[in-house]
């Protein structure tokens, strides 16, 4: 016994169905769970015709609030009969093991309630349900008494004496289910104040897309490195804290291109050290969440869990969010194909939505644009520069002698489409050749991490968490 409750694992879990379709439901709020023990819920469906039950869970332990989204899949009822009478006369009962399974435990918070009751009328009226039902489905209670048959003959044993059935793990009964209400604390995904770089992503196979709002351009860039190449995408560890790392996956070459590989993102690791250390690895499939405990879960599942500073929401095989402190936010998007070809691999797109936590001495190859701007130039007949403006540059002859003013440096661009999220938006950029050349600070082997861990502390240098 002590070996159970002495590993506590969630508090005040909570576990909702969709109002409209479920009635009858028993207990659904449990303050304690603990390694080793088991929670059972039983209730009717109301819509046979469903294919599918919503359930929501939320739950909470010493650092977390979690919050689980499922739609359960539903047994038609002819592999899965349930329909059968109460009772076990001739065996016709065996069939009805789930209404049983409802029946007892429905049974078990009546008598717990009649406890718990100070007013005499409530009593007499719970014992007297919890007795109707103790005779309609054959379960002994202190009311009521057991017959037994044996060879024609029957024996009557006086009635039990009365113990009060234990409280522990009971729980408060909760008259009244909220649906898909928000649990408490959890707030509705709004996008954050400050700076937002909804097109500041890295994605496919990989494309970089940087969104510079005051010039009205968007900039973008290939970096063609080598599978297995870890690449620090944001850097700003002295900071802020927070460091994005994403290492790549290869490919093959689709037929008749260019690349010798593709290479794609199969691992996004966030890592943050203020106030408190710790990281998030991510990969198509599953999400390690480690502030101090390490918690696993799956991109399978929509959930949503939150830290004091961190908190992280998946939209099951979709995206996952990532807001530190209020002030940062990452999105994720997975990528899975059903029927890939050679080319393809389930990968992931990392977008930033929101650096306003994030300093002006943020650095990688996407983190030191977030507080440059550049300016489009463009070389007329007489060499003589001209600066331009995002509406005459559909205008714009898109050969190389555009060029890009950057920190400084001149850098030659073409005119490109980009696809991104998953392919379904297109993205008009100026697209910088041969890995960025000059576009970025270094070339692109500077910014290659030694490990998903890596966390330099400014730009050449090399740190770990």
């Amino acid at each position: 016994f002590y070996d159970e409750i002495g590993t506590p694992l969630l508090s005040d879990i909570r576990v909702d169905y969709s109002e409209d379709n479920v009635e009858q439901v028993t207990q659904n709020f449990f303050p304690n769970y603990f390694n080793g023990s088991e929670i059972i819920i039983a209730g009717k469906l109301i819509n046979h015709t469903s294919d599918s039950l919503h359930v929501e869970v939320t739950a909470s332990n010493s650092k977390k609030y979690i919050l689980l989204k499922k739609d359960v899949a539903i047994d038609l009822p002819s592999r899965n009969d349930i329909r059968g009478v109460p009772g076990l006369e001739d065996g016709r009962g065996d069939n009805n093991y789930i209404e049983r399974a409802w029946s007892y435990l429905t049974i078990k918070e009546l008598l717990n309630s009649r406890l718990k009751s100070d007013d005499n009328q409530e009593k007499d009226y719970l014992m007297e349900k919890a007795k109707s039902m103790a005779l309609a489905y054959n379960f002994v209670t202190p009311f009521t008494v057991l017959k037994m048959k044996e060879a024609g003959l029957h024996s009557e044993p006086p009635q039990e004496e009365f113990i009060s059935p234990s409280t522990d793990g009971i729980g408060e009964k909760l008259q009244s289910l909220q649906g898909h209400k928000a649990p408490p604390g959890m707030r509705e995904k709004q996008p954050c104040g400050g700076k937002k770089n909804l097109f500041t992503i890295a994605d496919g196979d990989p494309h970089f897309v940087i969104d510079f709002p005051s010039s009205k351009l968007s900039v973008c860039f290939n970096i063609d490195g080598e599978p297995g190449d870890i690449l620090r995408l944001v850097s700003d560890h002295k900071e802020s804290g927070v460091t994005v790392n994403g290492q790549l996956i290869g490919a093959p070459a689709p037929p008749n291109g260019h690349k010798k590989h593709r290479t794609y993102f199969s691992t996004i690791t966030i890592l943050s050290n203020k106030p408190e250390r710790s990281y998030l690895e991510i990969t198509p499939k599953r999400i390690i969440l480690d502030d101090g405990e390490r918690l696993l879960l799956s991109c399978g599942r929509s959930a949503a869990v939150r830290s004091s500073s961190l908190e992280v929401s998946i939209s099951a095989n979709s995206n996952v969010t990532v807001t530190i402190r209020d002030t940062i936010s990452f999105v994720i998007l997975i990528h899975h194909y059903k029927k890939p070809a050679p080319y393809q691999r389930n990968h992931l797109g990392f977008y930033i939505s929101n650096s306003k936590g994030l300093s002006s001495d943020s650095h990688g190859l996407l983190g030191q644009f977030l507080n440059h701007e550049v300016k489009l130039l463009q070389e007329s007949l007489n060499t003589t520069h001209l600066q331009v403006g995002q509406n005459q540059t559909e205008a714009l002859n898109p050969k190389p002698t555009n060029t890009l003013s950057v920190k400084g440096r001149l850098v030659p661009v073409v005119w490109k489409q980009r696809r991104i999220y998953n392919g379904q938006k297109e993205v008009d950029c100026w697209f910088a050749k041969n890995n960025a050349d000059k576009l970025i600070d270094g070339n692109y082997k500077d910014y290659l991490a030694s490990h998903p861990f890596d966390t330099g502390t400014s730009f050449g240098t090399i740190n770990s968490l």
